[in-house]
């Protein structure tokens, strides 16, 4: 009994291999980045990107183990939240409102170090935030919370 027990198991797991996310990304248009649209240094640029861009943006670059399921449905369903609050490819069709809210936002999880999650910090050790770029990050966002790019 118990044998049929962990060989239904096996096969299940097997099985549920066969449903696979898509990985794919949506084109994108450079001009509507928000590195682009807000002109950022190439400093705030190389750390949004190392830290921010794999779940808020059109670039997401997946990691091996988005092949196995369920983890990947778990790493699908968080990028797309990710990308819903904000998607910094698509930054520049936010409307003026949405952009002083991002930037409010922004400031706020990276003063409070919410940003970027723990949870994705265990194994992306390269996006973690230093003392310094947390503070680059800081100065920036606020000093977006006036400008209205």
């Amino acid at each position: 009994m118990m044998k049929k027990i962990l060989l239904c198991g096996v096969i299940l797991v097997l099985l549920i291999q066969l449903i696979q996310i898509n990985k794919e990304n949506p084109p994108v248009n450079k001009e509507m980045d928000y590195n682009n649209v807000t002109q950022a240094t190439p400093e705030i640029k190389k750390i949004l990107k190392k830290s921010c861009y794999d779940c808020h943006s059109n670039e997401v670059k997946y990691p091996w183990y988005s092949n196995i399921a369920p983890i990947s449905w778990f790493i699908k369903e968080h990028v797309n939240q990710g990308k819903e609050y904000l998607n910094f490819s698509e930054y520049g069709k936010y409307n003026t409102y949405q952009k002083e809210h991002i930037n409010s936002a922004l400031y706020r999880v990276i003063e409070n170090k919410y940003m970027p999650l723990k949870s994705y910090l265990w194994i992306h050790k390269e996006a973690v935030l230093s003392e310094k770029e947390n503070k680059i990050l800081i100065h920036w966002f606020e000093s977006n919370l006036s400008k209205k790019n």
